[in-house]
């Protein structure tokens, strides 16, 4: 009988071991050298999730995905050089002197009033005279283009009167040139009699049509002119045109 005791309580204590071993063995499991539970995800279980079916995760709206550049599609329009303008059309200055005016038009005929006068002083000279009748600002460029009857050439411009800036006149404004009919020395050859007179207004570029001609009354007696005719460039006041 004491012997089977003593068995029994040798299995008692050798079972209460195996459980103590388990229990050791679990715990060692949880401490990472084993399988262990799930739980919550942590930081470092996020870093090293599969991704997504697409590849990539998507980014927050407003912000531009990784690697790429942000486009704005704004019209807005910059007005330094090299400044960009979105979805917009920049827009430069115009070269034209009128369009940047933004309410300059051509002084021609159709615009102004034109007169001619022989002066006595200086001799031999014709003052011509544009008024500006229109409702806006006009500009006189270069200088007129004088044609007495059917004549065949065009009287030269003098060079020395060439104006720093364009003559522009505002609506009432009258603008003047003057022409050399004749030498004064009597150099000129075939002088005559011119009984009409038309003249003709250049645009934005030399030799340029300017629109409608002028043909301004004469003397009766009409004006003499020879191979010496020439013209001034467009002038603000008289004294400029005539050279006093």
């Amino acid at each position: 009988m004491t012997a089977l005791r003593s068995t029994r309580t040798t299995r008692r204590l050798a079972g209460a071991a195996a459980v103590a071993l388990a229990a050791l063995a679990l715990t060692a499991c949880q401490n990472g050298t084993g399988l262990k539970d799930g739980g919550a995800a942590t930081a470092s279980d996020s870093a090293t999730a599969p991704p997504s079916p697409t590849g990539a995760t998507s980014p927050a709206p407003g912000t531009p995905a990784p690697g790429s550049t942000k486009t704005g599609t704004g019209t807005g329009k910059g007005t330094g050089p090299g400044t960009g303008t979105g979805s917009g059309e920049a827009k430069g200055g115009s070269s034209d002197p009128a369009a940047a005016a933004g309410n300059r038009v051509l002084c021609n005929g159709s615009n102004t009033e034109v007169t001619v006068q022989p002066v006595a002083r200086p001799l031999n000279h014709m003052l011509i005279s544009v008024k500006n009748t229109g409702s806006k600002s006009c500009d006189l460029t270069y200088y007129p283009v004088l044609r007495f009857d059917e004549m065949q050439w065009a009287p030269a411009p003098r060079q020395e009167t060439h104006p720093q800036a364009v003559v522009s006149l505002a609506p009432g404004q009258s603008g003047h040139a003057a022409a050399m009919l004749a030498a004064a020395d009597g150099s000129g050859e075939g002088g005559t009699t011119g009984q009409k007179l038309t003249i003709a207004f250049q645009g934005r570029t030399p030799n340029s049509s300017g629109g409608a001609s002028a043909t301004p009354s004469l003397p009766a007696k009409g004006i003499y002119y020879d191979s010496s005719l020439t013209v001034t460039y467009w002038q603000q006041n008289i004294e400029d045109a005539l050279g006093s």
